[in-house]
């Protein structure tokens, strides 16, 4: 017979779940709070409770304009990582070809690759051979480091699709891009929904690359967000950021509803 687990092995494992939750919770718990402060200046506790921040940030160019920035470049880049990253996690999954194994490697670089270095490369890159930084490199920077959470979510995708259905389908006399859009693609929207969440936090909540790739006119959120905390820091850098918080669960709970947290991880 298998022996009972210990009492003091489940008492130990649920303190420890207790603690990384408290570790990952305060932080956010402490942003959250100090959002509502009367104070001029970023404390925590707060010394009382107020919504002027959330109206300050409301009535602020710079952090709209920031927001409407990184918002045009989430979706730009969620838009592009499907649309490349897709097909590419489809034809590594489904073909075997010369290479493969190292083209898969350089598709998924950007995940081990340091930010930061990365970002220096692009600036080189942007600065020698194009007008320098832009909105279009930084569209071009985000859709690299997001591409490989795509091509990893829907590649995990097709490991559970039936491949005799496409081989259905191609029997019956479906053409490949009937048997790609009608047969393969529906089958990868799970996979595809969870890459375009991962892309779009990251775009959003990116500034390594954003810090490297800024141009004059162009400024996003998290780099309001530092500019703000370097010169005057004030609890609208907390409302701020309890906007973004509130976002991404919002995003949580829609994937949740549409499609099922259960299947999508």
């Amino acid at each position: 017979m298998i022996a009972a687990t210990p009492r003091w092995v489940i008492a130990a494992t649920a303190i420890f779940l207790v603690a990384v939750g408290l570790y990952m919770l305060v932080p956010l718990l402490v942003v959250i709070a100090s959002s509502f402060s009367t104070s001029a200046f970023l404390v925590f506790p707060p010394p009382g409770l107020s919504l002027r921040w959330y109206g300050e940030i409301l009535g602020s160019d710079a952090y709209l304009n920031a927001g409407w920035t990184s918002l045009k470049l989430a979706m730009t880049t969620v838009v592009l990582s499907l649309a490349l990253g897709t097909p590419a996690a489809i034809a590594l999954s489904r073909f075997r070809f010369p290479g493969r194994s190292v083209i898969g490697s350089v598709f998924l670089s950007p995940l081990i690759l340091p930010s930061l270095i990365f970002a220096i490369g692009l600036l080189i890159v942007f600065s020698r051979y194009a007008s320098g930084p832009s909105f279009a490199g930084l569209v071009i920077g985000h859709t690299v480091i997001t591409m490989p959470y795509v091509i990893r979510t829907v590649s995990a995708n097709l490991a559970d699709i039936d491949p005799h259905l496409d081989e259905a389908a191609r029997v019956m006399g479906a053409r490949w891009w009937q048997r790609y859009l009608l047969v393969i693609l529906p089958q990868c929207r799970t996979g595809m929904a969870a890459g375009a969440f991962f892309a779009f936090n990251i775009s959003f909540d990116d500034a390594v690359v954003a810090l490297f790739m800024r141009a004059p006119n162009v400024e996003t959120l998290p780099m309001r967000i530092y500019s703000t905390l370097e010169f005057s820091p004030d609890p609208s850098v907390a409302a701020v950021s309890t906007v973004m918080i509130v976002m991404t669960m919002v995003l949580v709970v829609l994937l949740n509803r549409v499609f099922g947290l259960s299947r999508i991880t």
